[in-house]
């Protein structure tokens, strides 16, 4: 027998060991809390599939994006023009340099015509967090930004603006940039996310669970680190995907 034709029985087909990851979407395009419900309860069941440290509340990482939620928005009381046509920013700022980020993202937007019209304090539950998560514990940020005339290509300018604000971070001789994290920037999602294990998102972020936060899809994805230690910014989803694991991912 030519032993080049001998194939044994292992295949990487039966591969699955992985973070865990779900998609919750409307097919006709409507927009509910349900979805958003929906897409927790998923990532609620998936707790099997992150991980957490030895305190067995710090998690390696969870979250969810969703589309922004428009009406909730306004409901918070900040003027924002019609869908699409302004940008959210979920970000994550050390808690004793904030006002020094925020400054970074005015001068940055400002600089490409941009207008910072407000910057809201995300409620959280710190009081969920083990200890691990809570020693770096980031202060959650959300900034509305406008363009200050018509941008058909506002989505374009907010990577754009992204880009600028990271690179002015890394300039900063304070050493901001080692929490300063933008998680999402865009006129189209958000993303929710942290050091948090499965069970840990819907409580710690209030906003969720709103019946005005609402959308027409929601990614969820629970974290298990296998190359990396757990930070707050490498929970996921990350701004356009979610991945489940290098031998996974690398079949594509």
């Amino acid at each position: 027998m030519d032993k080049t034709s001998v194939k044994g029985l292992y295949s990487p087909e039966f591969e699955h060991d992985a973070c865990g990851v779900g998609l919750i979407a409307d097919l006709k395009g409507g927009k509910s809390h349900e979805i958003v419900e929906d897409a927790i309860l998923i990532l609620e069941n998936m707790v099997h599939r992150g991980a957490e440290s030895a305190d067995n509340k710090t998690g390696d990482g969870a979250g969810i994006m969703t589309q922004i939620p428009h009406e909730f928005i306004l409901l918070q009381g900040i003027p924002v023009p019609e869908k699409g046509k302004y940008g959210v920013g979920m970000i994550f700022t050390p808690k004793d340099e904030k006002q020094k980020c925020i400054d970074i993202i005015k001068e940055q937007s400002a600089a490409l015509g941009l207008n910072v019209t407000a910057i809201r304090d995300v409620p959280v539950n710190s009081s969920i967090l083990g200890e691990t998560a809570l020693k770096t514990e980031p202060a959650v940020i959300q900034a509305i930004i406008t363009p200050a005339t018509a941008d058909e290509n506002l989505e374009r300018t907010l990577y754009i603006l992204r880009k600028h604000i990271e690179h002015a971070a890394e300039k900063c001789d304070t050493g901001i940039e080692k929490g300063f994290y933008i998680c999402s920037l865009s006129t189209r999602n958000i993303i929710y996310k942290g050091m948090l294990s499965s069970l840990q998102l819907r409580a710690y972020y209030p906003d969720l669970s709103s019946p005005y936060f609402t959308s027409g899809m929601a990614l969820v994805h629970s974290r298990f680190s296998t190359n990396t230690f757990p930070t707050w910014a490498l929970a996921q989803p990350f701004r356009l995907l979610g991945h489940n694991g290098e031998i996974n991912t690398i079949k594509g």
